[in-house]
């Protein structure tokens, strides 16, 4: 692995996976990109680089938990606190199991169609057309949404369903449980509150397993660590200042720029796989 796609894959990771418009789609098209400019394929199937991914992964995960670690704390002392006194009433406690169940549903939906997921990274075209579908997802979740509400168990398991289906490259994770909550009457910020929150336990399960399943700890030893680590740091800082601002910005404004920036992606990226495919 190559020390400027280690950078440039870690900062298309901490940019696009907290902003609406996939991070697996960028990775694709960042590849697919890659290899038309060098003329070799970024390889997304070795040890070293699913390793790398998982690495990016924890890095934007820790920039969630810095940024958000006042809410988490109140929300896992809260939990257990309720757990403790049998006091299953406060806002804390609730959000808790939302967190729970969201994430459990998730799991469930992205066992069954991952394996199907998996095989469209190698189609960018796919990617596009998925992309195109979240760029509508966002567009219309705010003019369809329904009565402004709290939190429910009902949008809490919608919201993990949509986390679920995002396994798909181009359908965006942070975009999809976001218009999910809006269109379900939460308000932006609150939704995009739980949304990052739910990141958390879903990349900590998806890092345990993977490396139990994909990684050949023989090939270890030959990876470029001190690319990774670049790689890691360009996660980190752009993930950190895209969730800051990004959370200024729907204090403000509604998804419809970042629906138009997926359309206009996607048609572009369909464009560079039948031109260069």
């Amino acid at each position: 692995m190559q020390t400027i796609q280690a950078v440039i894959m870690g900062a298309v990771q901490g940019i696009s996976e907290f902003l609406p418009i996939s991070s697996s789609a960028h990775i694709v098209f960042s590849s697919a990109i890659y290899k038309i400019i060098t003329g070799t394929a970024v390889q997304n199937v070795g040890s070293e680089e699913i390793f790398f991914d998982i690495l990016i992964h924890l890095a934007s995960l820790l920039a969630v938990i810095i940024f958000f670690f006042k809410d988490l704390k109140e929300i896992a002392t809260g939990f257990f606190k309720g757990l403790k006194n049998k006091d299953y009433s406060t806002v804390e406690f609730k959000t808790g199991i939302f967190v729970i169940m969201a994430t459990f549903i998730t799991c469930v939906i992205a066992f069954l169609i991952k394996d199907v997921a998996h095989s469209l990274v190698e189609n960018p075209a796919i990617v596009a057309v998925l992309l195109l579908f979240t760029g509508c997802i966002l567009f219309f979740s705010e003019k369809l949404k329904h009565k402004e509400k709290n939190m429910d168990y009902k949008t809490a398991a919608l919201i993990g369903l949509a986390q679920g289906l995002a396994v798909f490259p181009g359908l965006s994770r942070s975009g999809l449980t976001i218009a999910t909550g809006i269109f379900n009457g939460i308000e932006r910020t609150k939704a995009a509150r739980f949304s990052f929150i739910l990141s958390v336990p879903i990349i900590i399960i998806a890092s345990m397993i993977y490396p139990l399943l994909e990684i050949n700890p023989a090939e270890i030893p030959t990876f470029n660590f001190k690319a990774m680590a670049l790689g890691c740091a360009a996660s980190f800082v752009t993930g950190f200042f895209c969730i800051k601002y990004f959370m200024k910005f729907l204090e403000k404004f509604n998804l419809k720029c970042f629906a138009y920036y997926c359309w206009i992606a996607g048609v572009l990226m369909i464009f560079i796989s039948v031109k260069f495919g």
